[in-house]
């Protein structure tokens, strides 16, 4: 089945995993803080770092790098939580560090290719060309929904 075309961002949030800059829809962002600490989940998939208690809701803390195949998030004092909702459930991205917000002209969005830095072109929507670099455009609930 084609993968349905989503239109492309007005605005989005970027940030680091490892070597390859990504960027969400700003509009699925809630926040993004410093708590980075889980309580583990047992039997919870590999890169499920466990749960955190924000506000007295319930969010599963995913380690982004580890869901993409780069290996696991190495924790520094850069280290962010990305808040998105995924499904009406508000999920935890951990990523490396926290880039820009960006305005994003949709003649500059092209399709992903089948591998960028590393990661399944699946896991994106698209690739935005910026001056000096490319922002490949996270399409969150693809990766969430993905089996480990």
């Amino acid at each position: 089945m084609a993968k349905q075309q989503r239109r492309a961002p007005d605005q989005m949030c970027t940030f680091w995993i490892g070597d390859a800059l990504c960027g969400v829809d700003i509009r699925c962002v809630q926040e993004i803080n410093r708590q980075v600490d889980a309580t583990p989940v047992p039997l919870s998939p590999p890169h499920v770092l466990g749960v955190m208690n924000l506000r007295g809701r319930v969010v599963t803390v995913v380690d982004l790098a580890a869901k993409l195949g780069l290996g696991r998030t190495r924790f520094t004092d850069e280290t962010r939580n990305v808040i998105v909702h995924s499904q009406e459930e508000p999920v935890g991205l951990l990523v490396d560090r926290i880039a820009d917000v960006v305005d994003v002209d949709p003649g500059a969005v092209e399709p992903a290719p089948a591998n960028l830095g590393g990661i399944r072109g699946t896991a994106f929507q698209g690739v935005l060309r910026t001056e000096g670099s490319l922002v490949g455009i996270l399409d969150v609930d693809a990766v969430l929904g993905e089996e480990a």
